[in-house]
Formats: C-alpha cells, sequence, structure tokens
C-alpha cells in the first residue's frame, strides 16, 4: 500500500467536486477522474483521520464487481489508464486508487436493493412491518432473509444530509415509469448476481445501494462505486444468526467507537469535528476493508 491520503491535491485537471470519499476531477468535457481518497465517514460526518490503503481497496473491489457484472448493465469505465490523464508528478496520488470514467447526467435516485433485514429497514419493519412502501411477511427478526430482494430506492440529499427513503412511486413521478422501472429490475438483478457470487466466498451481502446515469445517447449506465463495504452492508458467513446485528466488514467498527468517544469530556453529539480516532481504531478499520477484499478476490 502506499502511504495514506486524506486529500487529493491535483493541479494538473479542475477540481469538480468533493465526496465523502472521492475527489472527482474534470478531463475535458466528456470525462472524470474519480480518485478514491482514504477518507472516512461515519453518521455523514469525515473523519479528520485517514484508513491508510481504504481508497486502493474500495477502488479495487470496484473494478472486481463492474468485471464480473458488466453484462446485466453497461458501466461508466473508459477503460484507459487513469494515470495517463495527470502530470508524472501526481501520479502517485493517482495509482491504484483511480477510475478514468465516462461523464454522466446523474439519475438523482439512490438504487437500494435488500435481501436481508437490517439497520434501518429492520427500524422500519418494527414500527409498520413494511419498508419504503414494501409490505413484508409478519414474524420477521433483525438479520432475517428476506423471501425475495426487494427495492427500496432514496432520494439522494445534499452534501451533509442524509438521503431520503422514498416509495417506488415516488420515483416514477421523479424520473418517469420507464426509467423507474428499469433500474428497479436492473439493481434487483445486480444484488441477485452479487449475493451468489459473494456467497461462495464465504460473504453475505445484507444490502447495498447502486448509482446510475445517462450517456449521451440515453443509455443507462451504472456508475460510482459498486458493492463495496461503503455502500453495501458486508457480512460473514460464520458470524450470521438471526436476531442479531452479525459482525460485518465495514465501518461498523469505526460506528461503535463513536458512539462511545467523547470530546472536551462530553458524548459526541455527531457532529463536526469528529473526535480524534486512536491508531486501534484505524488499524481495526483498515484490517475489515482488507478481509473483505482478500475473501472477495482469493
Amino acid at each position: 500500500m502506499t502511504s495514506a491520503l486524506h486529500t487529493s491535491s491535483l493541479t494538473s485537471l479542475p477540481l469538480l467536486a468533493r465526496g465523502k470519499v472521492r475527489d472527482n476531477y474534470a478531463v475535458g468535457d466528456d470525462r472524470i477522474l474519480m480518485v478514491a481518497s482514504d477518507r472516512i465517514s461515519a453518521f455523514d460526518v469525515i473523519m479528520g483521520e485517514p484508513i491508510p490503503g481504504k481508497g486502493e481497496l474500495l477502488t479495487q473491489m470496484a473494478l472486481f464487481w463492474f468485471g464480473k457484472l458488466g453484462h446485466i448493465c453497461p458501466n461508466h469505465l473508459t477503460g484507459e489508464a487513469p494515470e495517463s490523464v495527470v502530470t508524472p508528478a501526481e501520479v502517485a496520488q493517482v495509482k491504484g486508487r483511480s477510475m478514468l470514467v465516462k461523464r454522466l447526467k446523474p439519475i438523482p435516485v439512490e438504487a437500494v436493493v435488500r435481501g436481508y433485514l437490517a439497520g434501518s429497514g429492520w427500524a422500519e419493519y418494527q414500527a409498520g412491518q413494511s419498508v419504503c412502501g414494501v409490505k413484508l411477511p409478519a414474524g420477521l427478526q433483525n438479520a432475517s432473509k428476506l423471501p425475495e430482494p426487494i427495492y427500496t430506492p432514496a432520494a439522494k440529499a445534499e452534501m451533509g444530509e442524509h438521503d431520503e427513503n422514498i416509495t417506488f412511486e415516488k420515483t416514477v413521478a421523479m424520473i418517469g415509469l420507464d426509467l423507474a422501472t428499469r433500474i428497479r429490475d436492473i439493481s434487483i438483478a445486480i444484488y441477485k448476481a452479487a449475493s451468489e457470487i459473494a456467497l461462495k466466498k464465504g460473504i453475505i451481502i445484507a444490502d447495498t445501494k447502486f448509482e446510475f446515469g445517462l450517456d449521451k445517447d440515453g443509455a443507462l449506465v451504472l456508475m460510482d462505486e459498486v458493492l463495496t463495504p461503503d455502500s453495501s452492508r458486508y457480512w460473514p458467513v460464520e458470524g450470521y444468526k438471526v436476531g442479531a446485528n452479525p459482525p460485518s466488514y465495514d465501518k461498523q467498527f469505526l460506528r461503535d467507537w463513536l458512539e462511545t468517544a467523547t470530546v472536551d469530556g462530553k458524548p459526541w453529539g455527531k457532529t463536526a469535528p469528529a473526535p480524534k480516532l486512536p491508531a486501534e481504531v484505524i488499524e481495526k478499520t483498515a484490517a475489515k476493508y482488507r478481509e473483505a477484499l482478500t475473501r472477495l478476490t482469493a
């Protein structure tokens, strides 16, 4: 792994935006260089300390999945080397952690697919036996496998705000019936295919979210990251048990630590600035990401 990169600083390309993890730069008017930093966020707050190697691991995992799922939906990769569009002095910031992608018109819907009841879905089910307007059978427990994967979209929020769970009908009102239906059906197909692949490696993908865009010809394209521990809930098969929160390959270790963290002697209020992360939390979080990629690609 190279040294940790909290924030990239390329000067040879115009900066388009910095997200929670990715820094996006314009390459002409038709491509974007997506640089995955080692930043990590929790409760919508970016931590001050990076997780060494995280950006490289996320990029390798996304590329693994793009390679496996291209037959279901085209993706945004150009096939060109990211290093080819920066200066020699900037290659170290880009190498291994970047994707050179097509510039698309993003669709303002997060396509969430759930195969298991967890997180906000479990909380919503307890309140009304449904998730995002999808009625579910009685008697399900925390971490129960659903009879069939369900599609529970979210409206994309502004930076720093929480995405809002919405119904399928709301997505139809936002983007039209044809596009909403295609996104739903493709998302479920991708989730099912990926779940089968992961299960053979001892990993349960409990839920995940996808993002899509339209190319200049109006074709639907899978974009951003795909099926990483940042966008999905990964559970090791051996730790899975219905009725309890299984251990996970994502930032749950960090979230659990933050729940007990203090700032100036008071419980952290889940607003910036974040508490300083101890070395042990950084290393254990990094180890979870490494283990997920190793298991998946072994």
